[in-house]
């Protein structure tokens, strides 16, 4: 078994550690100790957290998980899992704000900036992100949510928000749940209408770019201007 937290030394508790080595020497399970506060009978909190994990197989898809589904998760309950929710909430709003002021022009860029809220969704989700001028963002705006397999949209829905709130440019994005970001049929038709819609009212379409997850032999994120689709 092993040990419970009380039964550590200082320097390996993850708050003393912290304090010692700074916050990125913890591991994940650790951190995740720490918003836990306390374990269960025979478990200690990073026993818990290691297992959360676990169970939805990483910390990127266990972020993606509401309160209800949380809390019954062993060891949690309301307050537990309220607190570890809003703490991956305000981690994807910090990610939000970092992304205020920096011109969104490569897709690498966009990938960076947008991976971690997008790429461990159990969905697609389509978006637009607005620009102005300066190609720095303007809002982000949901256009749908499909299944597992596709996202249903057409260029009016997605082109409204552009034209509505009187954006420079945009660029559409939408994530593979499978983690693979090669376009299917669809992603290519849509883009391929939402570019000719996009030319006719005369608004710059940047790219549209497919979230997916690193893989060994591809890249993490597929851009239909990097592949001259665009």
């Amino acid at each position: 078994m092993e040990p419970m937290m009380r039964d550590l030394s200082a320097a390996d508790r993850p708050r003393e550690k912290m304090q010692q080595h700074g916050v990125r020497a913890l591991s994940n399970e650790e951190l995740l100790a720490l918003f836990l506060r306390t374990g269960v009978k025979g478990k200690s909190a990073i026993q818990v957290g290691r297992e959360l994990i676990h169970r939805f197989g990483s910390l990127g898809q266990l972020g993606q998980i509401g309160v209800d589904e949380m809390k019954k998760c062993h060891g949690l309950g309301l307050g537990k899992a309220s607190q570890l929710v809003a703490a991956f909430e305000l981690g994807r709003r910090v990610a939000v704000e970092q992304v205020q002021g920096v011109p969104l022009d490569t897709p690498a860029l966009i990938y960076e900036h947008f991976a971690a809220q997008m790429q461990h969704l159990p969905q697609e989700k389509l978006v637009v992100v607005l620009l102005n001028t300066k190609l720095h963002m303007q809002a982000f705006v949901e256009i749908s949510t499909g299944t597992v397999s596709e996202t249903l949209a057409h260029p009016r829905e997605i082109l409204h928000p552009v034209i509505n709130r009187n954006a420079y440019a945009f660029f559409l994005m939408h994530n593979h749940p499978s983690g693979e970001p090669t376009p299917s049929r669809a992603d290519t038709q849509l883009t391929a209408r939402v570019r000719e819609a996009s030319d006719l009212m005369q608004i710059r379409f940047i790219d549209h770019v497919i979230i997916g997850r690193p893989g060994i032999g591809r890249a993490p994120y597929f851009s239909f201007r990097e592949s001259g689709q665009l």
